[in-house]
């Protein structure tokens, strides 16, 4: 899996970057077109100014004054002036419209696009850092096209125009920008180069620094409980001045750039006032057109000067395209099998037949795992802390495929269905909860949205949370916020085991599911579960092995290997890692 912050990843290509980025214009074509059109309109007419400027100057003589033509070319560049900054407001109306679709557009594709990575995605990556790629970096794209999109095309249209116009006053004065615009030229793709990974650098400690924040925020309570307030006020103060000073080294770098194309531009202008004074007084060009040929020059000079400052800004929006698309073509969930047939219903036998399993090559984690579990069987997974329990769900649900072996579902391998119809068949409660912003009911029937209101009520008395749900100000109608805060979690894990009872699965993983409640509470909700899942698979991960002593089959895993199976009965005389747990737990002898 490709890391979003490795500096070895390889970089995309200046042009691809651009190339796919216009490419969400594509949908906006008529209104990019329309945006042309005012750009060519409006950068036209105010083309016009400094020609009618020259020509009121030349209807002005030592000996009279034509007042009339004055007043006539004078009331043009007024008209022409409201009429440019009237369709350039137009222009810019437009373009934010393309924007904004393009940014809504882009980061949709961002979002859909996670829902379809692997969960190694996200066991890799921190949130803070994808979350900075979904609003900062994609702003920053978006804004670029609203912006810098338009001032090129402005620019481009001014630079031609202004160049013409020059052309028809005075071919001779023109040579003076042959010499400095090669000049600027050289100098601004030479600035772009060392720009661009200064800017990549400092997206990419952004990105550090929004995943460490998300990280601690997320933390505070345990940071308070160990006082770590100013360890973590010191390591993200460390971040803070990494990710300031890749923005100043950018930005200051960067800011080079305008200032000397700015002077270069300003020496072309003395140097068109010296030549342009020599070919007046030889009669060469009236004085109307020397000034006239000062505006242009003006004006030619200035979009090559905004132009270099935009280059800044152009690889700051290069650098965050990089990233979101950097995102987009990571590889997604690998695709289910050509031949993959699809599975409505399942009876719940598991077989599980030499299954090895790696995150990374050279570590194993699994090693040749084997064992059945029939219909309807409850199966507890137990063992020390990081001994593979989870590791082994995961590869149930196929969040993960195996390294070698096989799983088998019903006798079909379970890389030959479809994982979405594999991972219907699953109801799964986990230690941490998950709930979304809406009501109480909407957040049990979250994976059946079509039960009705009593099918709702029936899971939650089964969990023995209705009570406290009716105890709320509208009861099932309540709004949870902020992932259920105000609420308790042993409350949360109550809601999460009612929308877990009202799946109509044929199995159930518990992944230390009751960790957070009560011992009373516990006892009642493990007496709703044997009732309630009765005739369905069940895999039960726990800690607390006195929830677990009902159970058909226990096995204990050490080391990821499996090392013992049998009922609670039968480990306990085999004086084997089962007992040692079970005695350590109530302080027992083994």
């Amino acid at each position: 899996m490709s890391n979003l912050h490795d500096p070895n990843r390889p970089r995309k290509k200046a042009s691809n970057i651009l190339r796919r980025v216009l490419a969400y214009l594509g949908p906006s074509k008529l209104a990019l077109l329309l945006a042309c059109i005012f750009s060519v309109l409006g950068n036209s007419l105010a083309l016009l100014s400094p020609r009618l400027s020259g020509l009121a100057i030349d209807a002005i003589s030592a000996q009279s004054v034509n007042f009339p033509v004055v007043y006539r070319y004078a009331s043009l560049m007024v008209l022409t002036a409201i009429l440019s900054s009237a369709i350039s407001l137009a222009q810019s109306a437009v373009m934010i419209r393309i924007s904004r679709r393009v940014v809504r557009k882009m980061r949709q594709d961002l979002y859909d696009h996670l829902t379809v990575l692997p969960v190694s995605f996200f066991d890799t990556h921190q949130t803070g850092d994808v979350i900075s790629i979904i609003s900062y970096d994609v702003d920053t794209v978006g804004s670029s096209l609203s912006t810098d999109i338009t001032q090129m095309i402005s620019s481009l249209i001014t630079v031609v125009g202004s160049f013409s116009m020059m052309l028809s006053i005075s071919p001779v004065l023109l040579l003076v920008f042959a010499f400095t615009i090669p000049i600027s030229i050289l100098f601004t793709r030479y600035r772009a180069k060392v720009v661009r990974p200064l800017f990549r650098v400092r997206s990419r400690a952004l990105g550090e620094l929004n995943g460490f924040a998300e990280e601690a925020v997320s933390g505070l309570r345990t940071i308070r409980a160990y006082n770590k307030e100013e360890e973590f006020c010191t390591r993200f103060a460390g971040f803070n001045e990494k990710a300031s000073h890749a923005q100043w080294k950018a930005d200051s770098t960067a800011c080079v750039t305008g200032p000397t194309v700015n002077c270069i531009s300003n020496l072309s202008l003395a140097l068109v006032s010296i030549f342009g004074s020599l070919l007046f007084m030889n009669g060469g060009i009236s004085l109307g057109g020397v000034s006239s040929f000062v505006l242009y020059s003006r004006k030619f000079s200035g979009p090559i000067n905004e132009f270099a400052n935009l280059i800044a800004e152009l690889q700051s929006s290069m650098a965050a395209a990089e990233r979101v698309l950097s995102l987009i073509d990571l590889p997604p969930e690998k695709p289910d099998a050509e031949n993959a047939h699809p599975m409505t219903s399942c009876r719940g036998e598991v077989k599980v037949s030499h299954v090895s399993f790696s995150y990374e090559p050279e570590k194993e984690i699994l090693h040749d795992i084997n064992f059945t579990v029939l219909p309807g069987e409850t199966i507890a997974i137990v063992g020390e802390t990081g001994c593979g329990k989870t590791t082994l769900i995961n590869l149930l649900m196929r969040f993960y495929d195996v390294s070698s072996g096989a799983i088998l579902l019903d006798g079909e391998d379970i890389r030959n269905l479809r994982r979405n119809d594999l991972r219907r068949q699953y109801t799964m409660v986990l230690q941490d909860t998950w709930l979304f912003d809406g009501t109480i009911a909407e957040n049990l029937a979250y994976a059946r949205p079509d039960a009705t209101r009593e099918e709702i009520i029936e899971a939650a008395k089964a969990a023995h949370i209705h009570e406290m749900i009716l105890g709320m100000p509208d009861g099932y109608d309540t709004r949870l916020t902020d992932g259920g805060g105000s609420i308790s979690k042993g409350q949360k894990q109550l809601l999460t085991i009612a929308r877990a009872m009202l799946m109509d699965a044929r199995m159930l993983i518990l992944d230390e599911a009751t960790s957070n409640v009560d011992t009373r509470t516990e006892f009642l909700i493990q007496e709703a579960m044997v009732s309630l899942m009765h005739g369905r698979t069940c895999f039960i991960i726990a800690h607390r092995l006195s929830t677990i002593t009902g159970c058909d089959r226990i096995m204990v895993m050490d080391h990821g290997h499996l090392v013992e199976s049998g009922t609670h009965e039968e480990l306990l005389k085999k004086n084997g890692m089962y007992a040692a747990l079970y005695a350590a737990q109530f302080d027992k002898p083994a």
